[in-house]
């Protein structure tokens, strides 16, 4: 009776509709106690339908901190009731429980899902049934009632999805919310029961364009207003500010804190759309939201300031606090919207009926996405996870099939003003990912485009060191070089070539990486090298080159250098040591040439190179120089002719002694019996 008494009671409460949040959280607790304990299968139904439709929850409903509360309710109770039969055999157990048996307690509890509440809401208790029975490993139906369940979910799913109103944006992510729980618990079958058409768009829009989710990324901009000046001249975001508990809002919002498990979610739902030309749509909606993201965020002070700035122009307490928190909700964004265009171009890629006009325009998309999104990964390196250099290259590869397009993409991504470094960050932060993305482009473009290249290139390859710009200045060489690489470029080439080169001795040590200086006069070297159309009209630039090198070398410094740039990844053999010095660089980088190099000019600079190590007054050094000259000789990187040059000269032309020990001092000879001329006689 005191049971009876109790619902009684609460049934009543759930009716107010002035119940403020701290009563509907004390009517929530008290319908957890009762569902696990009620004996009688109606009084469960009807507290069930009172749940799914009370007026004192859902009258005024706190976003999807009520829906997970009351998905909540039911996850709870059936946590609860597996525990008490596990409890039901151990010794003196007397606390209260219901008398039904499990599977009739749990259809008590599906009847409570009726007409008296919205179809959605059918899922809270389904879908709350269904973690407490069975989710963290737990095995708490029988198979046939957890089958009849996940049907009973993808039923009511797909019938909420036909009736839901398109502008009822809380039914929209009430129904995402609890897909994103229980979608891992749902067998094969059941997953491809669901309408994969109509559910596909409204997952991508909630987390990226609802109010509970990111909502366009207006919270950047507004964050503008509370970013002052303080005392020490230092920009301040303070945590008690309004936008700081905006943010923070965002951040544990139920729709935001499940980010990555729905990607997944979008993810899978990709991979099963029928309806191809969801795909398209799909990706441009994320693009728009991307292109938001960006605009929004260069309204932002933060925006203007430099990395390797922020510690001269934010103050500790924004440095320390407020700026991890924006920066933890971007990284979420960044990283689900990855996971969702893997899977885009993993369809491209897979799927034939895709239409072949699609292809080039996912891919730049894709691009845009990616470069809209650069602020937030250029934080974390060149590649930030394995996913997004899968995106990045998978894009670039089919945008490579289509010259035209691609050529379209690069000239709508350079830079606004050719030929000028920009001021604001973000600019420059487009200009590196425009320089990054263009150097696997070359080898498809016509000349006038990899000529617009290098002119694009060229503000950043002989300016003063700059320590916020070295990462842009190496992918500027970068570009230079690869358009110097494609064969049909040779006017450029002969066009260009010496100006960068003087341009590369310019910044090197001070502005350039070792690691890039020796890749770059390598590539050099090989560009003016037979078989290349250059050394036809030029047949002495190759050797002009060196010889540079060389004299650069005997007047270099034998301080080591300091670490310009560590770059995150380096694909080539050519790694960065900050315990060479300038003059050691010089002597590695004329060791990196031999293998390119004539097998007459390869046999002339032989002796020379070998002699340059001993110029190296630091042993450690010298013995670095000596094991790559080795390397070189010995680790198939020459063609078989040279190769045999090689070993002969290192075996019968003095060469090992040269390398090991130096050119040896010559020794006047003399008849037997001769006397020297230092002798009186």
């Amino acid at each position: 009776m005191a049971t009876d008494r109790s619902l009684a009671t609460l049934i009543r409460a759930l009716q107010d509709t002035s119940s403020e949040e701290q009563d509907v959280s004390r009517l929530l607790g008290s319908a957890t106690t009762l569902l696990t304990i009620l004996s009688n299968p109606l009084n469960l139904t009807l507290l069930t339908a009172q749940l799914l439709s009370a007026p004192a929850i859902w009258s005024r409903p706190h976003g999807l901190h009520t829906t997970v509360r009351v998905l909540g309710i039911f996850n709870s109770a059936g946590i609860q009731v597996v525990k008490n039969e596990e409890s039901s055999f151990a010794p003196n157990s007397f606390s209260p429980r219901t008398n039904l048996a499990k599977g009739d307690w749990v259809i008590a509890v599906i009847k409570g899902a009726d007409e008296r509440s919205p179809r959605w809401r059918h899922l809270l208790a389904l879908g709350g049934l269904l973690l407490g029975f069975e989710g963290q490993g737990r095995r708490g139906l029988s198979e046939p009632l957890r089958i009849k369940l996940e049907s009973a979910i993808v039923r009511a799913l797909n019938l909420s999805l036909q009736e839901m109103e398109s502008g009822d944006e809380f039914a929209v992510n009430s129904l995402i919310m609890t897909l994103c729980h229980v979608f891992s618990l749902l067998g094969e079958h059941e997953k491809s029961g669901i309408n994969h058409d109509i559910l596909l768009p409204r997952l991508s829009w909630a987390p990226f364009f609802s109010t509970e989710g990111l909502h366009y990324g207006y919270f950047l901009s507004t964050m503008d207003a509370d970013i002052v000046e303080g005392a020490s001249r230092k920009f301040d975001w303070s945590i008690k500010s309004p936008t700081y508990l905006q943010v923070q809002r965002i951040a544990s919002s139920p729709l935001i804190a499940s980010l990555g498990s729905l990607s997944r979610v979008i993810a899978y739902f990709i991979d099963h759309v029928q309806n191809l030309e969801l795909l398209p749509a799909l990706i441009g909606d994320i693009s728009s939201f991307t292109r938001s993201l960006g605009i929004q965020w260069r309204q932002n002070k933060l925006s203007e300031i430099d990395l390797k700035e922020e510690s001269t122009y934010l103050s500790d307490e924004t440095i320390r606090t407020s700026l991890p928190l924006i920066w933890r909700v971007l990284k979420s964004a960044f990283f689900s919207i990855v996971v969702i265009l893997r899977s885009l171009l993993a369809r491209v890629l897979e799927d034939v009926r895709i239409h072949m006009d699609s292809a080039p325009y996912m891919a730049i998309q894709t691009l845009h996405i990616l470069r809209n999104l650069y602020f937030i990964s250029s934080r974390m390196g060149a590649s930030p996870f394995s996913q997004y250099t899968f995106v990045y290259l998978t894009a670039i590869d089919i945008l490579s099939q289509y010259p035209t397009q691609a050529e379209a993409f690069l000239r709508e991504i350079r830079p606004a003003e050719s030929g000028l470094i920009p001021e604001h960050p973000l600019d420059r932060c487009h200009d590196l990912f425009f320089l990054n993305t263009a150097e696997h482009f070359p080898t498809r473009l016509t000349a006038q485009v990899c000529e617009d290249l290098i002119t694009d290139a060229t503000p950043y390859l002989g300016v003063g060191s700059d320590h916020r710009l070295i990462e842009i200045f190496e992918a500027a060489h970068s570009v230079v070089l690869a358009v110097f690489l494609v064969p049909h470029n040779s006017g450029i080439v002969a066009k260009h070539i010496h100006p960068y080169f003087d341009a590369l001795l310019k910044v090197f040590p001070q502005n350039l990486s070792s690691r890039q200086f020796r890749l770059a006069v390598k590539t050099l070297v090989r560009i003016t090298s037979p078989p290349s159309p250059i050394s036809v009209d030029q047949p002495l630039l190759s050797s002009t080159l060196l010889e540079i090198i060389r004299m650069r070398s005997e007047q270099a410094s034998s301080v080591p250098l300091q670490r310009v740039y560590n770059p995150p990844n380096t694909a080539d053999n050519v790694t960065e040591d900050n315990t060479l010095s300038e003059q050691c660089v010089l002597a590695l980088t004329l060791i990196d040439t031999l293998p390119f190099l004539p097998i007459l000019l390869l046999e002339e600079w032989l002796p020379i190179a070998a002699e340059t190590l001993h110029t190296i007054q630091d042993d450690t050094m010298k013995h670095k120089c000596q094991q790559r000259f080795w390397d070189v000789l010995s680790n198939g990187e020459m063609d078989v002719n040279c190769a045999a040059l090689c070993v002969a000269w290192w075996s019968t032309r003095s060469g090992r002694e040269v390398v090991l020990h130096g050119t040896p001092k010559k020794v006047d000879t003399f008849m037997s019996g001769g006397l020297g001329e230092p002798s009186k006689l």
